[in-house]
């Protein structure tokens, strides 16, 4: 394994963020490269654990010769959030200068251009220089996993169409409960990445990318650093690699992937229509049916008429649930993985900023 640091100079003298980058070299030079980074936002901590122990077995099978293509890894991919810290609380998820999520404005460019991502760096602020080097790493690989974590959840993935089917094996091997079908239309580290592939020739757009694979896991919720689950999970993603010609290994195949595959269209989001406390009826990982009570929200405590009842707008999958219990107006509450389209209207990209 070599470990090397990249360099950010900050934007004030005296300051600097390192991001240390481990590399395992394949011995095929026709196997898949693979990129996997974890913790783009700073306090979504399960895929770095994965990553620690899935290095474990790395280094080993490098010792025996037993890694075909290229693999790297960024365990802990923001160095700038990681620091961020507000009256105690960690603050990984905008960059407090710009106020801008980590894991959005990341370039748009054909793949032909990926080299113009680390040229003149000094012309752009900690944050951009950081965002460009991801990317630039990432567009060297074949297959690029960011990994993540929501709030209180299932585990998921975001995979554009251009991906699927052919992705349904990582979805088996990392037992996904669910699958979110995006449209590649926003700005998103691997949406980015898809981006680059689609726009190989500037103008002209890949519908399907055989080969390709840039994926957002979602695995579990932010209290979910665990190890039994990191364990279970690097085990599910050395599998994965195994299946595609990267590792060699005696693993079983997974079992196929069972679980829904919706377009984000169909993701219902329970918002709060008014702030208070929410009381949940029901939890991650339930079905519920058109009309179920999931949330009261108690806006006016002690007074008449003081709460209201949220209900479920179709039938679906609870996927994820907020673990905040004082919600403001139009918070998140539920994400409702559905067969149906949402009646509320959605920009096309991301579903949440």
């Amino acid at each position: 394994m070599d470990v090397s640091e990249i360099i950010v100079p900050g934007d004030t003298p005296g300051t600097e963020w390192r991001l240390p980058v481990l590399r395992f070299k394949g011995h095929d030079p026709k196997a898949p490269k693979t990129y996997i980074q974890a913790a783009l936002h700073a306090g979504e901590l399960p895929g770095t654990a994965l990553l620690h122990f899935l290095c474990e077995r790395l280094r080993q099978a490098e010792s025996q010769g037993a890694i075909a293509g290229d693999i790297t890894i960024v365990p802990q991919a923001n160095p700038i959030g990681a620091a961020q810290s507000h009256f105690g609380e960690l603050q990984g998820r905008f960059d407090l200068d710009s106020r801008v999520n980590f894991n959005r404005d990341f370039p748009l460019i054909s793949i032909a251009d990926r080299s113009t991502l680390i040229e003149d760096l000094d012309d752009y602020p900690a944050t951009n220089r950081l965002k460009r080097q991801l990317l630039h790493m990432a567009l060297g690989a074949d297959l690029v996993l960011d990994l993540h974590c929501d709030d209180e959840s299932l585990q998921y993935a975001y995979i554009d169409e251009a991906f699927w089917p052919e992705a349904a094996d990582l979805a088996a091997a990392l037992d996904m409960e669910a699958v979110l079908l995006s449209d590649g239309e926003s700005s998103a580290f691997e949406e980015a990445v898809g981006f680059a592939w689609k726009y190989e020739i500037p103008g002209e757009r890949r519908p399907r990318l055989p080969g390709k694979l840039s994926v957002t896991v979602e695995l579990r919720g932010q209290r979910d650093v665990d190890p039994a689950l990191a364990r279970k999970d690097a085990d599910g993603l050395w599998q994965f690699l195994s299946a595609r010609g990267i590792v060699r290994s005696e693993m079983t195949t997974a079992a196929a992937f069972s679980g829904p595959a919706v377009p984000l269209d169909n993701v219902e989001i329970i918002r709060a229509p008014e702030g208070g406390a929410v009381l949940f009826h029901r939890n991650i990982g339930e079905r519920v049916a058109a009309g179920e009570l999931l949330a009261t929200i108690i806006i006016r405590p002690g007074q008449p008429d003081g709460s209201i009842d949220l209900h479920a707008p179709q039938d679906g999958l609870i996927l994820t649930r907020t673990s905040d219990r004082l919600v403001r107006r139009r918070g998140d509450l539920m994400k409702i993985a559905c067969g149906g389209a949402s009646k509320a209207s959605r920009r096309a990209g991301a579903l949440e900023n």
